[in-house]
């Protein structure tokens, strides 16, 4: 392309679609709409379509010279064909997942038959040589012509092709490294999330995720190597480095490959903007950031979050000014790279703290694997922009600091209390009482509380006694529990860990019922301590 203004549609800059997973399913509270996509329709299109957005097409300028001439050229009206698109995927996603699926399975066809036509293209076509576009000289007098070489399939020109050989990319006059590349090409192959994104509106997500996302996956992936061989085999560097819409150029009929590429756009954006706005709504529906996102929690009556979508389309409307793809492809795949970090980091958490509804089918999962995958991405995103990978590093942890000082929903459970309750298990399965010795010995204290009211400043006064010690309060309700319909020791818990916490004591909290405080207590002296196999406290 002559430009690098093409409509970041393209480049499917939906932030929010890495983000980590919500534990209930992004969708709508249910409906009539909801888990009604099948493993094909809702899992395997949108993630190959997704992941087809970039490499399969590169980056054609399909408003610029080598696309539609008769379109006006600047930045403002290529931001206007970027915005009329965004309109209408946003108005197919804002009318429900049906309306995407049945968009998306066309778009599916077109994408297909245009992949084919250039498939064959490389195979029917002959050599030929390529103009290339015009670069303007030192005085802003244009160049000779060159041309790239589409050879066919020759032994030399893979030779040739085999090594990196980093060129200046001549939309952007920047010299290319392994890095810049990594960044670029990424951002087509972020669409593994997509069908885990529709998790509310699938008919069967623990079946259809991970069996439609690998599917996706191994076919992006053939297809990816497919056209990677034939294009080092058949054109030469020359035509790779200056002509980035060189399909066109050898396909058959090229008119097929602009609408490949237009099919393409609308149906990656698509994929992220439903996505993005299911994640977005199931964030507002767990009142996260409160009034900020309030207004994605409402639904259509079919359970549809088109608010949510408005949102996400609004966001993407903001991405769309900055008019060059290459701009943001580093800062975006920086993003992207956080989002799948944060994911290996919560499955490498579940595993460590050994929770026991973490049951992975994928038979080759490991904590390994997980830790790989935390490395890997914090590498790169450092190899390709260290001031947006330290960034997004900061905007996380204070999200995250955000939502700490907020308090999440209690429901949600805390992956930290798992790992401390495992780490915790494991060292006082390691106490043993028989190799207890006076060097080592600490006090460990047991205070019976009545009446915990007026209690505090004895409380107080035995937290300054125990100096790193055990310190265990106690309390006994009077009682016998087959006489009584429940437990009535239970639900006083809370209030006492308040009390420790309104202290500000480091203390143990221990209840029990008894028919009398002289049984009770005794109780507690015997059931109080650290040791698994715990002896009464002296």
């Amino acid at each position: 392309m002559a430009s690098e203004s093409s409509p970041l549609l393209a480049y499917r800059l939906l932030g929010e679609e890495g983000a980590a997973l919500p534990a209930n399913g992004a969708g709508g509270p249910g409906g009539a709409s909801a888990r009604k996509l099948s493993t094909f329709l809702g899992v395997v299109v949108p993630t190959v379509l997704s992941m087809f957005s970039i490499v399969v097409f590169l980056r054609i300028d399909a408003t610029g010279p080598s696309g539609l001439r008769v379109l006006p050229q600047g930045y403002g009206w290529n931001l206007l064909y970027g915005s009329l698109l965004l309109g209408l995927v946003g108005g197919v996603c804002t009318l429900g997942a049906g309306l995407y699926a049945r968009a998306s399975f066309l778009t599916f066809l077109l994408v297909s038959g245009s992949l084919a036509s250039v498939l064959i293209s490389f195979v029917a076509v002959g050599p030929r040589d390529i103009r290339l576009t015009p670069r303007p000289g030192s005085n802003g007098s244009s160049l000779p012509p060159r041309f790239g070489h589409f050879t066919g399939f020759n032994s030399s020109t893979l030779k040739d092709n085999l090594g990196a050989g980093y060129a200046e990319d001549y939309t952007t006059g920047a010299v290319m490294n392994f890095a810049s590349v990594f960044a670029v090409l990424f951002n087509g192959c972020t669409g593994i999330m997509a069908g885990a994104n529709m998790s509310g509106e699938l008919k069967d997500p623990s079946r259809a995720i991970p069996l439609g996302t690998i599917v996706a996956v191994a076919y992006t992936f053939f297809v990816y190597v497919l056209l990677f061989f034939l294009s080092s085999f058949t054109c030469d560097r020359t035509l790779l480095q200056e002509d980035y819409g060189f399909f066109r150029a050898i396909s058959l009929w090229p008119p097929l490959v602009l609408i490949g590429i237009y099919a393409t756009a609308l149906s990656a954006s698509m994929s992220s903007l439903i996505g993005a706005s299911r994640i977005l709504h199931a964030l507002a529906r767990d009142d996260l950031f409160g009034v900020i996102l309030a207004p994605a929690k409402v639904v259509s009556r079919g359970g549809n979050p088109w608010a949510a979508v408005l949102y996400s389309w609004g966001l993407v409307q903001l991405v769309l000014l900055a008019g060059k793809l290459n701009t943001l492809a580093a800062v975006v795949t920086v993003f992207y790279l956080v989002a799948y970090a944060a994911v290996d980091l919560s499955c490498l958490s579940l595993e460590w703290a050994s929770a026991p509804n973490f049951r992975p089918t994928f038979s080759l999962f490991s904590w390994h694997t997980c830790l790989l995958g935390v490395a890997s991405c914090l590498l790169m995103m450092f190899l390709i922009s260290p001031g947006a990978a330290g960034g997004s590093l900061l905007l996380m942890g204070l999200l995250a600091a955000l939502l700490t000082a907020r308090g999440g929903p209690s429901s949600w459970g805390y992956v930290s209390q798992a790992l401390l309750f495992h780490q915790v298990r494991k060292y006082l399965l390691r106490l043993d009482v028989r190799k207890d010795h006076v060097k080592f010995w600490r006090p460990q204290l047991l205070l019976l509380v009545g009446n915990p009211r007026g209690a505090l400043p004895l409380l107080r006064l035995a937290n300054q006694l125990k100096k790193g010690g055990l310190y265990v309060l106690g309390h006994v309700t009077l009682g016998d529990l087959d006489s009584l319909p429940s437990d009535p020791v239970q639900p006083q818990y809370g209030a006492w860990l308040s009390l420790v916490d309104r202290a500000q004591v480091k203390a143990f909290v221990d209840l029990t019922l008894s028919p009398s405080v002289r049984q009770g207590a005794q109780h507690l002296l015997r059931i109080s301590g650290l040791e698994s196999n715990s002896h009464p406290l002296p």
